[in-house]
C-alpha cells in the first residue's frame, strides 16, 4: 500500500518554477513580486456540505482551487501560489489520480502553482482545504468598503444556474435531466474571473465574488460601504437555461443562489467605457444591473418598478435552526 509521501509525490508534486521551493520541504519557499502585496485566502470545503459524495472527482479538485482563485479575483490579485489539505476517508488511488488532474490543470492555467499542504486520514467524511496567495500592488486591491453613492453596480457572468443544479442533484426540484444537463456545470466548473478582477484594478471601487448569493454578498459591499443599493431584477443576467423557470424559483435563483463564482462590482458611471474594455481584454461578460443610493438598505425592482418583497437569503453555514 503507498504511503503517504508515496500518494504525495505520485499526485501533487509537479516542477517548481525558477525561484519557488514547492513540495519536499517543511515549508514553501515563494518570492513576492517587487513592490507588491501578498493577497491570500483559504476556503475549506466538506462532503455533504460544499459538495455530493458522487460528485466527479475531477471536477471537484477543478472547483476546490476555483472558489479560492475567486477570491483572489475579487481582490484584483494575481495568482501566485497555493497549499493544498486533504482528510481522505479511504485510500482510492483513481479518486486521487482525477482530483489532481483537475486540481494541476486549473492551476497551471492560472499561474498559481501548488507548493506544498498536508494528508491524513479521515475518520468520516472526505474534508479539502486550499489556501491560495496572490499578489497585488499596494492601494490597488478592490476592496468591499469602497463603493460610492451613484455608483453602478455590475455583475459578471450569468447567475442562477449553479443554485438550480445544486436543488436538482440534492432532490428539492422534481427530476429534470434536460435542465440538470444545462446547469450542472456551472456548479462543479466554476471558472475563476481572475483576468477580469486584474483589469478592473484602478477602475472599480468595490468588489467581491458571488459565493453565497448576490444579495447576501452585494450586502456585505453595502455594509462595508456604509450605503444601500438598487437593483432592477429584470436586468440580471440569467443563464438561459432557467427561462422556463417559475417566477419564485427564479427570484430565488438569481438572487440568493449560491456557488456562482462571479464578480459584483461597483464603479463610476463616467467609467463605464473603462469597465467593458477591461471586461473585453479579459474576455468576460459583464452586465449593469442597478446603482448605489446613499441610504442603506436594498430593494430590487420588479418590471413595473416596484420592489420585490421577502428577498431570498443566500447560503449560510450556520443557519438559525
Amino acid at each position: 500500500m503507498a504511503s503517504e509521501f508515496d500518494l504525495i509525490a505520485r499526485y501533487f508534486t509537479r516542477a517548481a518554477p525558477a525561484g519557488l521551493l514547492g513540495v519536499g520541504d517543511d515549508c514553501a519557499l515563494f518570492p513576492v513580486p517587487p513592490g507588491e502585496q501578498v493577497a491570500t485566502s483559504t476556503d475549506l470545503l466538506l462532503e455533504g456540505r460544499h459538495f455530493f459524495p458522487d460528485v466527479d472527482p475531477k471536477s471537484l479538485g477543478h472547483k476546490a482551487l476555483a472558489v479560492n482563485l475567486s477570491d483572489l479575483a475579487a481582490m484584483g490579485a494575481r495568482p501566485i501560489g497555493c497549499v493544498l489539505g486533504l482528510a481522505l476517508p479511504r485510500l482510492d488511488e483513481p479518486w486521487l489520480a482525477a482530483f489532481a488532474e483537475g486540481f494541476h490543470a486549473l492551476a497551471a492555467a492560472h499561474g498559481c502553482p501548488l507548493v506544498g499542504g498536508d494528508t491524513t486520514r479521515s475518520a468520516h467524511d472526505l474534508a479539502i482545504s486550499v489556501t491560495v496567495f496572490g499578489a497585488v500592488p499596494p492601494g490597488q486591491a478592490l476592496r468591499r468598503d469602497g463603493a460610492r453613492s451613484g455608483d453602478d453596480i455590475w455583475v459578471s457572468g450569468e447567475l442562477g444556474a449553479a443554485d438550480v443544479a445544486y436543488r436538482l442533484l440534492d432532490g428539492q426540484y422534481p427530476a429534470n435531466a434536460a435542465l440538470l444537463a444545462a446547469t450542472r456545470g456551472a456548479l462543479e466548473w466554476p471558472e475563476p474571473q481572475v483576468g477580469l478582477g486584474t483589469a478592473l484594478r484602478g477602475i472599480a471601487n468595490a468588489a467581491i465574488d458571488l459565493s453565497d448569493g448576490l444579495v447576501q454578498d452585494l450586502g456585505h459591499i453595502l455594509a462595508a460601504s456604509r450605503v444601500g443599493a438598487r437593483l432592477r431584477f429584470a436586468d440580471l443576467p440569467m443563464a438561459p437555461a432557467l427561462a422556463s423557470l417559475e417566477a419564485a424559483l427564479l427570484q430565488r435563483a438569481l438572487l440568493g443562489g449560491g456557488d456562482v463564482y462571479q464578480l459584483c462590482f461597483t464603479a463610476p458611471p463616467s467609467r463605464r467605457d473603462a469597465v467593458l474594455a477591461a471586461a473585453r481584454t479579459a474576455g468576460a461578460r459583464v452586465t449593469r444591473v442597478g446603482e448605489i443610493l446613499p441610504q442603506p438598505g436594498i430593494a430590487v425592482l420588479d418590471a413595473q418598478g416596484q420592489p420585490l418583497a421577502d428577498l431570498p437569503a443566500g447560503f449560510d453555514h450556520f443557519p438559525a435552526d
